[in-house]
């Protein structure tokens, strides 16, 4: 399989009055195409810092992401956010759906900023909707629609473009367990249909045992877990 996404050395501090947090120290990573990684750590480990590296949403202090093998590092911001929007999918814990547009036009918009025609973007937004089992509540505004089903809006707003990559940000963490549960056979069910490469942030220990690796995040480095 190729590798979607590499992390090489990446390198992430802020800083704090005078001192400096180092939150990521030299992470080297690698993502094929078609995986699905779970990443578990403690809160403050530095999960969300990491997925917004890799998901160019931050330019790191040090190493370089590469995404489908090309370099990130000495892109211009230009660049980088052409290729955030094409490439790579995100899905947080809350589904920030614009509460004033329907379903269907949540999954719509990034494709119509992408440059697709009302008219394809609104075939591909049915056939997601169809597909996650929502086709009747395409025209609900987020606010008529349950905890599942606006996340698994966002889930379909997140692969409209068919990106290469998916990162998810505990994407079950505001759900019981039932609905959790439904979203992440969703999720999974994507990631095996289309082939994406998957990192998936969870505290769900039973949802992360289900997927293809589990790494985590110790000094600053990710580690692989049995």
């Amino acid at each position: 399989m190729s590798a979607a996404l590499r992390l090489v050395g990446v390198e992430r501090h802020y800083r704090q009055g005078d001192a400096r947090l180092d939150i990521l120290r030299g992470a080297d990573f690698t993502l094929a195409s078609g995986e699905a990684v779970a990443l578990t750590a403690p809160s403050g480990a530095g999960k969300s810092t990491l997925l917004h590296v890799a998901g160019l949403l931050e330019r790191p202090d040090g190493g370089d992401v590469l995404v489908e093998g090309a370099s990130t590092i000495a892109m211009s911001d230009e660049g980088r956010t052409a290729l955030r929007r094409d490439a790579i999918g995100f899905v947080y814990q809350f589904h920030h759906l614009l509460p004033e547009f329907s379903a269907r036009e949540n999954i719509m918009l990034p494709q119509m900023i992408r440059g697709l025609d009302k008219k394809e973007a609104g075939k591909r937004a049915d056939e997601l909707l169809s597909y996650l089992g929502l086709g009747p509540r395409g025209s609900h505004r987020p606010a008529e629609l349950s905890g599942g089903e606006q996340q698994r809006v966002a889930i379909a707003r997140a692969v409209a473009n068919a990106p290469l990559v998916l990162l998810a940000d505990e994407p079950t963490g505001n759900l019981d367990p039932r609905t959790a549960e439904h979203v992440f056979e969703t999720l999974m069910t994507l990631v095996r249909a289309t082939g994406l490469a998957a990192i998936i942030a969870t505290h769900n220990f039973d949802l992360a045992s289900r997927m293809d690796r589990r790494i985590t995040l110790n000094d600053g480095k990710i580690v692989e877990l049995a």
